[in-house]
């Protein structure tokens, strides 16, 4: 896991054409980020985490929204890194943990906290983090929970303005985005604005 503590900034990405997947790879990588979650929302993520897996083995390659044990086993057969979910479900945690992948389970409630602690987790999503109740919620729910070494990955509703108030937290890891890369933006090309947008949110996270 210490591999993904190492990335301040997580882009969380929706692909709709598999054919975008190495143009958008490399847009991130010239940003600076060799890190990329594509979510399980679409059925071009499979064959996007492929292509990425096997043209850029420099990036670590992760799939999101992993909510069955099918799209769990779908994830790792195609190269997947890592895996993260926006629950907690033991089944998965388990298949992740068999093949030796990290995976980060979505958390919500302290019952979720110790759902996923208890399945051998420490690395854990806030999802949705701003609808929840943002840093005022994390701050408030993890205080229980600091001698066990838990980190998060707030995402959802986390943007560029506010990114710097979950990385201030020393219990967060990382901060997942979906603006680095949006999908209008992935639909036209537009490759330079999401190099622009990485680079920013990294020069932005040495700040906080």
């Amino acid at each position: 896991m210490s591999d993904l503590h190492q990335f301040p900034v997580i882009p969380v990405i929706v692909l709709d054409d598999a054919n975008d997947a190495e143009p958008l790879a490399e847009a991130l990588l010239n940003g600076g980020l060799n890190i990329i979650e594509v979510t399980f929302r679409t059925a071009a993520a499979p064959e996007a985490i492929e292509r990425i897996a096997k043209q850029f083995p420099e990036m670590l390659v992760g799939a999101g929204t992993v909510v069955t044990l099918e799209q769990a086993k779908q994830a790792i057969d195609v190269g997947s890194k890592f895996g993260l979910a926006p629950g907690t479900d033991p089944e998965t945690i388990a298949y992740f943990k068999e093949q030796g992948i990290p995976f980060i389970p979505g958390i919500m409630t302290p019952s979720d906290i110790q759902a996923a602690v208890k399945a051998g987790c420490r690395s854990l999503k806030f999802f949705p983090a701003g609808a929840a109740g943002g840093t005022k919620l994390l701050k408030s729910m993890v205080a229980p929970y600091g001698n066990l070494g838990i980190k998060f990955c707030p995402t959802g509703g986390v943007s560029l303005g506010n990114m710097n108030d979950y990385l201030a937290m020393p219990e967060v890891f990382a901060i997942g985005g979906s603006w680095l890369a949006t999908k209008s933006q992935i639909a036209n090309k537009d490759w330079s604005s999401i190099t622009a947008q990485v680079n920013e949110a990294l020069a932005k996270a040495k700040e906080a």
